[in-house]
């Protein structure tokens, strides 16, 4: 990509340059025609091959459709100094942006592909970077070789070498280059050409003109992306009048092209970490809201020092819109339509961006000047501030739309989201707070007597008049039974620890979201036989994983969902395992070495969280672990609490066996 852009930078100036010098004895206005003529032949074909293009991305090999254009704008290019006639400069223009037209959707699909979905965001600032970065190594470079061959030209005077036809080399080189090293990427996917090998290409390009706009979120950012580029087609069309007007002259406009292109790349690369808790959908609305509000202030302010500033601030809000643009189409987009959303889009812009230039200066000049006096005070005010008004206020509504078409938080303020962006959080809503049970867990190693436990824990909290759900983990549910079969047969002894881990966490999301949270909602007391911090025990230390990456799996498994008592009836495994008939299933097969680790997990998760913890000695007597268990449940009980067999005994209910 990045070859291939500093030989896109280097045919523009080659070509520009190159159409100025044959027209160099035309007059000024010729060789300005000229230099015009060159950038209408590049627009051209967007308007001819666009869709074509995209279906071409969509259809075929993507890889073999960039390395065939490479090698052929290579021999289009380097057929240009041979030729040297300002007719071949204008078709070959053409040409390569017809080829041109082809690469650039089949790069921009295939990016997503490439990377992690949380790594695209980042991959497309990288890829802007790269696109637009090039341009000043191009510019340097030309400014390089015009200086060495003016050089040569002034030592060897009869050996006529130009600097245009040493940069078209150079260019053809830089997409020779960049075709080799698409070729070495064998690992570019084409999983995409199944699909489309069965349509015909007109029905490829209706339907995805009919994806386009029948998709909220893409349509969406497709009225946005276009909607900013109508507006930067009317800054680019009455720029130079306008700094003109302010008596900037070129270094005005020099600086407020730069400042343009310095706010994108801040936007690009700081705006979104400055609002990370925002979410992307409302950042795209609002940052061209925001860029048509800037534009209006730079239509109306007559100071070319404030103009500069208002001026990185819109760039900004470019920048970010273009990122996130670039990205949500990525992510938003399936594989099979890619190539013809980014073409449609690229299409649509380029042609947006035409007509807009041409109406806007067109537009200015139809205007003309006028000055609004109100008493003492003067006002001046001429076409290019009317038409950057014009642009301010298509901005503003096409960011409503985008806004509208993507809100993916609705119903929250964007003031309070917006102010909690700022101080690096995510407004997070109040929710009308449900009725919630307790919640007690049970954990310990094998034979230690939690089972038992949790059973007659359950039986005294009926006694006490809770509604008790007693559960267990694996195995609660329809799901869970299928899962405990395979988790504790003795024969899947080959099973991997990470295998087990996910399976161990599947059936807690399950066990979660279909027995303990449904329970806990409608306030009753929740008793189950092992919950987390078994998988955080057996698989984190007995398996020897990272137990941060299982704790994690298991906190997205359950929803963060937390008991408010675990009791841990600790005993010595090798106390634990003589109590077991024989090994039943295949976790308590397990040497003891790893039933040791596990006993030390739960011990260091136990210290950890010492208010969340109760740790029994499970070699007591089973009343007298009964009592214990029964004295620090009776403390922390939700009120109000039933107490009346307490009142009519004046004694704890006897437990029931």
């Amino acid at each position: 990509m990045g070859v291939c852009s500093l030989g896109d930078w280097l045919n523009i100036i080659a070509l520009t340059a190159l159409a100025g010098n044959l027209t160099q004895g035309s007059g000024f206005q010729a060789q300005s025609l000229a230099v015009g003529g060159v950038f209408v032949a590049k627009m051209l074909p967007a308007i001819l091959l666009g869709p074509i293009a995209g279906t071409v991305a969509d259809r075929f090999d993507r890889r073999l459709t960039m390395v065939v254009a490479d090698v052929v704008r290579f021999a289009v290019v380097l057929s240009i100094p041979l030729v040297g006639s300002y007719q071949w400069v204008l078709i070959a223009a053409f040409l390569v942006e017809c080829v041109n037209l082809f690469w650039v959707p089949a790069k921009d699909a295939t990016v997503p592909n490439l990377v992690p979905k949380e790594k695209l965001e980042e991959a497309n600032q990288f890829n802007l970077l790269v696109t637009y970065g090039t341009a000043p190594v191009a510019a340097a470079l030309f400014a390089v070789v015009s200086a060495l061959t003016s050089m040569v030209t002034t030592a060897f005077p009869a050996s006529g070498v130009q600097p245009t036809d040493l940069t078209l080399g150079i260019n053809a080189v830089a997409y020779l280059a960049s075709a080799v090293l698409i070729f070495t990427l064998r690992s570019i996917p084409k999983d995409h050409t199944r699909q489309a090998s069965t349509a015909s290409v007109l029905g490829q390009i209706v339907d995805g003109w009919r994806f386009v706009g029948g998709n909220r979120v893409v349509k969406g950012l497709i009225i946005g992306m276009l909607g900013a580029f109508a507006a930067g087609g009317a800054v680019v069309g009455v720029g130079k009048a306008y700094v003109s007007a302010l008596h900037g002259g070129d270094a005005g406009y020099g600086a407020v092209f730069c400042a343009v292109f310095l706010g994108m790349g801040l936007g690009m690369f700081f705006g979104l970490r400055l609002l990370g808790g925002l979410s992307r959908r409302r950042m795209f609305g609002l940052s061209i809201i925001v860029a048509g509000l800037t534009l209006a202030a730079i239509a109306l302010i007559h100071d070319l020092v404030i103009v500069v500033m208002l001026t990185v601030l819109l760039g900004a809000c470019a920048g970010i819109a273009w990122i996130i643009g670039y990205t949500m189409i990525g992510l938003e987009v399936e594989d099979a339509l890619r190539g013809r959303t980014f073409s449609f889009l690229q299409s649509m812009a380029r042609v947006v961006l035409l007509v807009v230039v041409a109406v806007a200066s067109g537009l200015a000049a139809v205007f003309g000047l006028h000055v609004l006096t109100i008493g003492g005070i003067s006002y001046q005010f001429d076409g290019s501030n009317v038409v950057l008004l014009i642009a301010a206020l298509l901005a503003v509504i096409v960011g409503l739309l985008a806004f509208r078409h993507m809100d993916d938080r609705r119903g929250i303020p964007i003031g309070v989201d917006l102010m909690a962006a700022l101080k690096g959080e995510k407004f997070v809503p109040e929710t009308e707070e449900q009725p919630r049970g307790f919640f007690v867990a049970f954990e310990g190693g094998e034979g230690s007597g939690k089972t038992t436990q949790s059973r007659l824990l359950a039986i005294w909290l009926r006694d006490q008049g809770f509604d008790v759900v007693q559960t267990r983990e694996p195995g609660s549910t329809k799901v869970g039974m299928r899962l405990r079969a395979i988790l504790l047969d003795a024969t899947h002894q080959g099973l991997s620890a990470r295998s087990e881990t996910l399976l161990y966490a599947a059936d807690r999301a399950e066990h979660v979201e279909k027995v303990i949270r449904p329970a806990l909602q409608r306030g009753s007391t929740v008793v189950t036989d092992r919950y987390v911090d078994s998988s955080l025990a057996y698989q984190g230390a007995g398996r020897a994983l990272d137990p941060e990456e299982v704790a994690q799996i298991n906190s997205w498994a359950t929803g963060g969902l937390v008991p408010d008592l675990t009791v841990l009836i600790d005993v010595p495994p090798s106390v634990g395992l003589r109590r077991m008939a024989s090994p039943a299933d295949r976790i308590e097969a397990e040497p003891l070495e790893f039933h040791e680790r596990v006993r030390r997990e739960f011990r260091a998760l136990a210290a950890a969280a010492p208010d969340r913890y109760l740790v029994v000695d499970g070699t007591l007597a089973q009343a007298e672990v009964s009592r214990v268990i029964q004295d620090r449940v009776r403390e922390i009980l939700p009120d109000p609490v039933p107490h009346e067999a307490e009142a009519a005994t004046g004694t704890i209910p006897a437990i029931r066996d």
